[in-house]
């Protein structure tokens, strides 16, 4: 279906053609049905690593993680409230609705003899007040990791809202798992520990507080679009672990500087590039190599690509159902027939033309095909005799087969 904006006009205009079942049982099968809808996040993850060529199967893995609001006018909704939304449109910070927290695996595929991302959303999960979206994308996250465990590298990529301790903890528990990503300005940062001094007392465990104006000397290039520094640091949100810190400013003076953290090393990441489709990793040289992690984190606009898409032409904010596990349901039927459609042409070799498509053309053209086949089998099922049925058919092939009479 070109869009779906409620249960009642896909059932109007797609479900009822194809099968004899009341609209009535689609609403009962999203609210009561006896289905665990996380299970959708481990399949869709499945089949997405399944595209991952054997030559590419040393490439990291990028796990995107952030959540979206879908504003309602009713307030009739289970779970629903006053949410803050820092980009809402609507002349206030404040909208009613839903905050959905979603997942984004982004895998490497070839695209013209260079490496591009396909990103896939595995799954979405409503968030509520009973538990925190640091909580609730920890759980998303461990969901997913037994899929992953034959990767060499995944990388959680997220903003500054998730680089907190409750989400920081799971990397310690997986070992190919790591982190990039942003964080508030004021996080306290220390230096690496002095060497010992000889002296009697115990050694110190880590050096002075940084500070991000003082302490990091900016490139005296751009790289990319930002002057930027980087060092080794310690910080309380990572404890004893040594992380990559990266400050970037658009200006030398006087400019707001954005600091980033990162469990990856650029070491672990030097051959990543050499195939990328992505500038300015294909562009990286020599002098670049150290800031490859904060380059890998432009991966995670993906996310927000797909929060778009789903919004503007999926009806992911349509729904009308009103419970909670209702709407859940909903949600992620919508972003399966998502992932399907980005996931068909490189699973499929007969529709690797609309690789380089966008999702929603694909769709179009995949919908016209499905709607001319429930056509004709319509058409074919309530011919009234046997000698009305022959003469169809034998129309239909001159049609479509270009056979002469």
């Amino acid at each position: 279906m070109e869009s779906a904006d409620s249960i009642r006009s896909l059932y109007r205009h797609f479900l009822s053609a194809i099968t004899a079942k009341s609209l009535n049982a689609f609403y009962y099968a999203c609210s009561y049905a006896k289905i665990d809808c996380s299970v959708f996040i481990n399949v869709t993850a499945r089949l997405a690593l399944h595209l991952v060529p054997t030559d590419l199967a040393a490439q990291p893995i990028f796990l995107c993680i952030d959540d979206t609001m879908v504003s309602k006018f009713g307030k009739k909704f289970e779970d629903v409230s006053k949410l803050f939304d820092h980009a809402a449109h609507n002349g206030s910070n404040y909208l009613n609705g839903h905050c959905f927290v979603s997942l984004m695996l982004c895998v490497p595929v070839w695209n013209r003899d260079r490496i591009s991302y396909l990103a896939i959303p595995p799954g979405y999960r409503m968030w509520q007040k009973k538990e925190s979206k640091l909580e609730l994308a920890s759980t998303m996250v461990r969901q997913v990791m037994p899929e992953l465990s034959a990767q060499k590298n995944v990388i959680i990529l997220c903003d500054s809202w998730y680089v907190k301790q409750n989400l920081v903890s799971v990397v310690d528990e997986y070992k190919n798992l790591d982190l990039i990503g942003n964080a508030r300005a004021d996080s306290v940062m220390y230096d690496l520990p002095p060497a010992p001094t000889g002296k009697k007392g115990r050694p110190a465990k880590r050096g002075r507080r940084l500070s991000i104006d003082s302490d990091f000397i900016l490139s005296a290039e751009k790289v990319g679009d930002y002057y930027t520094g980087c060092r080794r640091v310690l910080t309380n949100i990572f404890g004893s672990r040594e992380v990559m810190a990266y400050v970037t400013s658009t200006g030398k003076q006087n400019s707001t500087r954005r600091l980033f953290f990162s469990t990856v090393f650029p070491t672990q990441l030097q051959v990543f590039c050499a195939w990328q489709e992505k500038a300015p990793l294909n562009q990286t040289g020599s002098g670049w190599m150290s800031y490859i992690p904060l380059f890998l984190y432009s991966f995670r606009w993906n996310i927000e690509v797909s929060y778009y898409e789903q919004k503007s032409f999926w009806s992911l904010c349509a729904y009308m159902v009103r419970s909670r596990r209702g709407i859940e349901m909903l949600v992620n039927l919508i972003n399966i027939s998502y992932c399907a459609m980005k996931l068909l042409p490189y699973m499929e070799e007969t529709l690797s033309q609309y690789r380089s498509v966008s999702v929603q053309e694909f769709r179009f053209v995949l919908s016209e095909q499905i709607r001319r086949q429930v056509f004709y089998v319509s058409l074919l099922q309530y011919i009234e005799t046997h000698i009305k049925s022959m003469a169809v058919i034998k129309a239909l092939r001159k049609l479509c087969l270009g056979e002469t009479a």
